[in-house]
């Protein structure tokens, strides 16, 4: 009797066999991509999924965004600047069905695509670029990854440049060009004090020539504010009109000559 049951216990084994292999459960970020007989029939999920056993076969697809680390790159920049550069991608699949059809190991090929896009963008720059524009480099790398894997059905949402690399030399060469560079701010800034200061002094000059009474008030409050020093040293300015009167006095030059008269036809010389 025991071995009148066995035939029945295996096709019963069977049976749950078969029903296992037909049900699939796809979770809420994933879809399956279903080939029947070896031919492309749609993509289904998530949920519950019903396939024909031995007829159809389901390639599940992650529709979450992957993170990918880009290896660090030997680059050789625009002005001949020997550097290593490491980058992070994030994309995901829009179109699973692309995703399996299109190409084969899409993360890899991804990755791949990432390294030579990356080598060969940022050799176009110089290094000044690399390290002060790393949003239009990232906006750039970005938009050429994404054109590029759209025949995948691949979405690059995001390029960032981890890290720039650079020799110990050129670190030291950066920090001259750096120090150079603020000096030279350092001083158009002291010139252009200067020149400002300049056309005020002009300013008050003419201001003050204007009114000779306006000078000499300024030379009052000069001496006013010297006094409040603490210094036991009192300068007093003297205008330079006075000064020359005084000295053309000592001379014996007069300040101010009288024209000469010619004598007159009723005067006689003696």
């Amino acid at each position: 009797m025991v071995i009148a049951i066995v035939p029945y216990v295996i096709l019963a084994v069977l049976v749950v066999m078969v029903l296992l292999s037909m049900i699939r459960i796809l979770r809420e970020y994933e879809r399956g991509v279903v080939f029947t007989l070896g031919r492309f029939s749609g993509v289904k999920g998530p949920g519950l999924i019903i396939l024909i056993p031995f007829v159809q076969q389901l390639v599940r697809v992650d529709l979450r965004t992957v993170v990918l680390d880009v290896p660090s790159q030997d680059i050789i920049s625009r002005d001949n600047v020997s550097v290593k550069v490491n980058a992070v991608l994030y994309f995901r699949v829009v179109d699973p069905d692309k995703a399996v059809i299109q190409v084969e190991r899409y993360m890899e090929a991804t990755s791949q695509l990432a390294q030579t896009t990356l080598r060969s963008v940022l050799g176009k720059h110089e290094l000044d670029e690399m390290l002060s524009e790393r949003d239009k480099l990232n906006a750039d790398l970005q938009e050429i990854l994404d054109r590029q894997t759209e025949d995948w059905g691949i979405k690059v949402a995001n390029v960032e440049i981890k890290h720039v690399d650079i020799d110990e030399s050129m670190v030291r060469a950066i920090a001259r060009q750096a120090e150079a560079e603020r000096n030279r701010r350092a001083r158009i800034i002291n010139a252009e004090g200067e020149q400002q200061a300049a056309q005020r002094l002009v300013e008050a000059a003419q201001t003050l020539s204007a009114a000779p009474e306006a000078m000499q008030l300024r030379f009052l409050s000069t001496l006013y504010d010297i006094s409040n020093d603490r210094s036991s040293t009192i300068i007093f300015p003297v205008p330079i009109d006075m000064l020359r009167r005084i000295f053309d006095q000592g001379s014996g030059t007069p300040a101010t000559a009288a024209p000469a008269r010619a004598p007159g036809p009723g005067t006689s010389g003696t």
